[in-house]
């Protein structure tokens, strides 16, 4: 590895021992690579069974997903090793590769049987999720009928989709970044935006005090 002395002078302690020893050779090399892998695998091991639950994915294929996202950040980490450039901790800059490669698996993952089409729209889950009881239909009638209404005239088609899919019918965040080749932050930003136009849509027609009570 390549690294000016001018660099490794800025890193802290931990960071450029780490530098030091992915860019040595031999034994030495070796060694930090399986301590850096033995890392990778914790943290995947431990975000895939968080995750998992969601997915409905456990087990062998639970703990198979994780080996791969591990084996697969610290080929990417070794590849742009160069990039590190000590803004953070080279364990915090590490982490981010695993955490990436956890989400992109276990996204991909979900496509292979899901459980509903992602245009699905299962509107008849959605008065749990205000936490009405099906004995009181009467009071969530109307209000599922406006919320239906400004979903199809207030949304844009992406936040239309992003909001069906994830508020009814519960398809889990990683999954659905896969499927629309996006990030987590461009779904949380398009749903957040989506449901600030639905609430004004409901302030409007008096139904926000109701559903707050019931958040």
């Amino acid at each position: 590895m390549n690294e000016s002395p001018a660099v490794h002078a800025q890193l802290d302690a931990v960071s450029g021992e780490w530098l030091r020893l992915l860019g040595s050779s031999g034994a030495e090399r070796e060694a930090a690579l399986a301590q850096l892998h033995e890392m990778l695998l914790r943290i995947a091991l431990g975000e895939t069974r968080r995750r998992g639950a969601r997915l409905r994915i456990t087990g062998p294929e639970l703990d198979d997903l994780a080996h791969q996202a591990a084996a697969d950040a610290l080929l990417a980490i070794t590849a742009k090793i160069n990039e590190f450039r000590g803004e953070s901790r080279f364990t915090t800059w590490a982490y981010k590769f695993v955490i990436f490669e956890v989400s992109t698996k276990v996204g991909r993952h979900f496509w292979r049987n899901p459980s509903v089409p992602l245009d699905a729209e299962d509107w008849d889950r959605l008065p749990g999720r205000f936490g009405f009881e099906p004995a009181q239909e009467f009071e969530w009638r109307d209000l599922l009928s406006v919320l239906r209404r400004a979903v199809d005239d207030e949304l844009t088609d992406r936040q239309r989709r992003i909001f069906v899919a994830i508020v009814l019918n519960g398809v889990p965040l990683d999954a659905l970044v896969a499927e629309l080749a996006s990030n987590r932050n461009a779904i949380y930003k398009t749903l957040f935006d989506a449901r600030r136009k639905l609430r004004t849509v409901l302030a409007a027609n008096g139904y926000m005090d109701d559903i707050s009570r019931r958040s």
